[in-house]
């Protein structure tokens, strides 16, 4: 059957492939495994330690510093595997820190690695480097005025996601804890990634790998073998400085899904001499609602399946031949996950054939759920309430977007959280999103990120030695 050309496709993909921050929090009430999830105000506070002190004495003493960072990260930003220039800037810090430092990794990632002065297991921390096709309306001294290549276009780039605020902390901790390596009872790595929001020239076939994926098929989690991993994500839906996370599913799976249909072409006039996959093509849309609100256990996970692209025809009294359409899955539980990509594909090979049609479906799996494991997210919890303090934490409502940082977690215990950077006393309903051109960054919040990052490996360092 014949598919729509390789640039079509590009551009159709890369429209429905908007899988990180940005979107609505679903609520996380009603399932048993959300009640499970929450973490609560009145649970267990780590004590504070000599350690603790050194890294909130040291990340004050760099604050400047690191939002001088941020400012010429933001005011320069790369898009996915572009990121030259933000890649050079984190190796030669990691390297002035005494670090072994890999560059080139998946493409434009870096990797540093800090020995403690004692013995002990390895903790890695994420950071992700990329900017998104967004030209920036935020009036601010650094605003950005890059450009770059998209998909073989030209776009206006703009970190809209916040990924120069994660890089940036990530080169605080990295100083802070390189501050008392010889304190550190194990390794630290610190994993700078490019392409978390997908490659400049994205077009999965199911076959091709990029960001965290590609990372960890290149050694990342190993040569040191990692025992635990941590990644935070900014958002505008929090008040700045708090931390928000939760046990269990937090972030959804995303997979992409195309649907192809044959008709038979026709003269607008004479309908019943033709089949006509824009009528088809409309009703597998239709049909594919029920999946979720008919056929799906919502009551164990949510689940949503969006088609975000239907193209067709070309004039207006010809039936065209095929209609194509795209769309975006997103789940937390595996089993629905297979479930739903069966009846996708079962729904719309019936309706077309009901009709004298075909549909053809193709289902790539992009990235899983991030879900924090119970017994280790309970255990480092109590360090993020300490770094937060009373009344700056609480529970993340389960995200419908989606996060490469998934893949970390098939290798190693990990922990991935949010911190608020919406300015206090904001209405938060207001507050741009994520991957918006307004999105705005309090820039007091970063301290907190590059507090909770440094305890964390600490904290977790120490834990394995008791």
């Amino acid at each position: 059957m014949k598919m729509l050309s390789t640039e079509s496709r590009k551009i159709r993909l890369a429209i429905a492939a908007a899988f990180c921050l940005g979107m609505p929090l679903l609520p996380g009430a009603g399932t048993a495994m959300a009640a499970q999830a929450a973490p609560s105000q009145a649970s267990e506070v780590a004590p504070p330690s000599a350690l603790s002190a050194k890294i909130d004495s040291k990340a004050k003493e760099i604050e400047n510093k690191l939002i001088a960072w941020r400012r010429d990260i933001h005011e320069h930003p790369e898009l996915g595997n572009q990121e030259k220039r933000t890649a050079k800037l984190v190796a030669e810090h990691l390297r002035s820190l005494g670090m072994d430092v890999k560059t080139g990794v998946a493409v434009t990632g870096v990797v540093g690695v800090l020995k403690g002065g004692k013995p002990g297991p390895v903790v890695a921390l994420r950071a992700d480097m990329d900017a998104l096709p967004v030209k920036e309306q935020v009036d601010v001294p650094f605003a950005s005025k890059a450009k770059g290549t998209f998909l073989g276009k030209p776009v206006d780039v703009m970190h809209a996601c916040g990924h120069d605020t994660h890089t940036a902390m990530l080169m605080a901790t990295a100083e802070v804890l390189a501050s008392m390596k010889d304190e550190l009872p194990g390794t630290v790595k610190f994993i700078f990634q490019p392409a978390e929001e997908t490659p400049a020239d994205f077009e999965p076939d199911g076959t091709n790998t990029w960001g965290a994926k590609q990372m960890i098929a290149e050694g990342v989690m190993d040569n040191p073998k990692v025992d635990a991993v941590f990644g935070l994500h900014v958002s505008s839906s929090y008040e700045a400085g708090k931390l928000y996370w939760r046990t269990g599913p937090a972030m959804a799976a995303a997979d992409q899904f195309w649907i192809d249909v044959q008709g038979r072409q026709t003269h607008g006039a004479r309908p019943w001499q033709g089949v006509d996959p824009i009528v088809v093509g409309s009703q597998i849309v239709m049909g594919l609602q029920t999946i979720i609100s008919r056929q799906s256990n919502i009551a164990l996970e949510p689940a949503v399946i969006t088609v975000g692209t239907f193209h067709a025809g070309n004039r207006m009294n010809i039936v065209p031949d095929e209609a194509a359409m795209t769309g975006t899955i997103r789940t937390y539980d595996e089993g629905m996950k297979k479930d739903i990509h069966e009846r996708i594909k079962n729904t719309a090979e019936s309706i077309a054939s009901s009709a004298d049609a075909k549909a053809k479906v193709k289902v790539v799996e992009l990235y899983n759920a991030v879900v924090n494991p119970p017994d280790f997210t309970d255990k480092m919890a109590p360090t993020l309430r300490r770094v937060a303090g009373e009344g700056n934490y609480d529970l993340q409502p389960k995200s419908s977007a989606s996060e490469d940082f998934s893949f970390y977690q098939q290798k190693a215990p990990g922990m991935f959280f949010y911190l608020g950077v919406t300015p206090k006393g904001e209405d938060l309903s207001k507050a741009a999103a994520n991957h918006s051109p307004h999105f705005f960054v309090d820039e007091s919040a970063l301290i907190t990120g590059v507090r909770a990052m440094s305890n964390l490996a600490v904290d977790f360092l120490n834990m394995k030695q008791s």
